[in-house]
């Protein structure tokens, strides 16, 4: 990989910032120089044959970097040079098996620790479909960076150990593996690629028995997280540090018993929801840089972006004209729903955005709110805390996050009896006071504002250290 410039710069310090990892989300000097041209799949992207953004997602140490390197390596965007420089790199730390996590583990903390802390961003591509990997950290001292990279997924891969306790780990009350999967599920990913990793490993040797084992707890708390089982998650076992069934599929001698598919044949049968390419334009900020000019970056939700275009960022209402489109390292004219870009401003100064503001159609903007109505599931209260008109949290609504506080309590749901059809019930006049740890409740939400107003959207996920909702 060639590193053109430094990487962009974070956002403001109070916003959980997406550090880029690779050169694809520099600061480029030659962003206006080439000339525009169609985007190879923006035309096509109703046929399903751009399916954007993946994310990895996995308990600390399930060796989820070490399969994202591996795929970024099996699709040719590595070559064999920086594989030998990231080896030599990683025997001197004696850390010998991590080389491949060094693909996406870019910076010195992350390498060091083992741990990814920001979001990784890399791009591959199938015979048929172009993908964008984030590599979202699996640590729980950085939810709020986990939650940026899933509030942008299609496909949610959620990449477990299978060696010997580190699965249990994972997976025991409290665990990271619960966790990220109430996450993903809440931030509306609703496509899920459990890979069983590690199946080489010593006190495994890709034994039948142990995938059935984790496939079997897996499945009935997929269903009670609202996962469609046999619909939209697809179990497959894999090593992503031998980079076994993940481009072509197993060899029987090394698994007789699995049949299935490779990861790539199955990220590329699955159906991504379809978006409007001709509704309004919204596109929340990830993150900004200057470069002869204001350069914001995001994922296009609804909606086309073309060159020349006048929008508005929300929710200061500035009105800015596109310059320039990029995808990955091509100009294009327009950009579909779906896809990460680089869009290039005039008329607004990168001072004035924030992560978290929303490139949107003059005609249609989205409204800018500080108070809203929303159902939320307590999934943790800590120490015997309760859930009250006047707790304070921090909200996370796709790249944005702001303290906020309940207002008001409105009606606590009772699942068990909507699932079993008692919808006649009539609701109980008398709000609740408080609730706690499962409990399903409607309440009010109020930002918590200095200077200006806030975009909110119908998902939210709100957390406060060491208690989650």
């Amino acid at each position: 990989m060639e590193h053109d410039a430094d990487p962009a710069p974070a956002p403001a310090p109070a916003i959980a910032s997406l550090q880029p990892a690779d050169d694809d989300w520099a600061a480029r000097d030659d962003l206006e120089e080439a000339p525009a041209k169609p985007h190879p799949h923006s035309a096509a992207r109703d046929d399903d044959d751009a399916r954007e953004a993946p994310r990895a997602r996995a308990a600390q140490d399930a060796g989820k970097s070490t399969a994202g390197g591996q795929i970024l390596f099996l699709s040719g965007q590595v070559d064999d040079r920086t594989i030998q420089k990231y080896e030599k790199e990683a025997k001197d730390k004696s850390r010998e098996s991590w080389y491949m996590a060094y693909i996406m583990d870019t910076n010195e903390e992350e390498r060091a620790k083992g741990k990814t802390v920001e979001v990784g961003r890399a791009h591959f591509e199938t015979e048929t479909t172009r993908f964008t990997i984030l590599d979202a950290p699996g640590h729980k001292s950085y939810v709020p960076n986990m939650i940026s990279g899933a509030s942008q997924a299609d496909i949610g891969v959620l990449v477990i150990s299978a060696r010997k306790g580190e699965f249990e780990t994972g997976y025991e009350r409290g665990g990271q593996t619960r966790e990220h999967v109430l996450l993903a599920k809440t931030l509306g990913v609703s496509k899920l690629v459990v890979v069983i990793n590690k199946m080489d490993e010593s006190t495994v040797g890709w034994s039948k028995e142990r995938y059935d084992e984790i496939e079997g707890k897996m499945v009935p708390f997929l269903k009670s997280s609202g996962y469609n089982v046999k619909k939209d998650v697809h179990f497959l076992p894999i090593s992503g540090l031998l980079g076994t069934n993940m481009k072509t599929r197993m060899d029987k001698s090394n698994c007789s018993w699995w049949s299935g598919p490779c990861l790539f044949e199955v990220l590329d049968c699955i159906q991504v929801p379809l978006r409007d390419p001709k509704g309004p334009v919204r596109m929340p900020i990830i993150d900004k840089y200057k470069d002869m000019g204001t350069v914001v970056m995001g994922k296009i939700e609804s909606g086309t972006i073309s060159e020349g275009d006048n929008m508005l960022v929300m929710p200061n209402k500035a009105n800015v004209k596109v310059i320039s489109v990029h995808c990955d390292e091509d100009r294009v004219r327009s950009a579909a729903p779906g896809e990460n870009v680089r869009v290039k401003l005039s008329g607004i100064e990168e001072d004035d955005i924030t992560a978290g503001f929303v490139l949107s159609s003059i005609k249609n903007p989205v409204s800018a709110i500080s108070e809203f109505r929303a159902q939320l599931q307590i999934l943790e209260l800590l120490d015997n805390a309760i859930f009250t008109a006047g707790y304070k949290a921090v909200l996370h609504i796709h790249s944005v996050v702001e303290e906020c506080e309940i207002v008001e309590l409105i009606e606590e749901i009772d699942l068990k009896r909507r699932k079993e059809g008692d919808i006649k019930k009539k609701k109980s006049k008398r709000k609740p006071l408080f609730v706690k740890n499962g409990a399903v409740v409607v309440c009010r939400v109020q930002v918590i504002l200095e200077t200006s107003s806030v975009n909110c959207s119908d998902t939210i996920w709100i957390h406060r250290s060491g208690i989650k909702v």
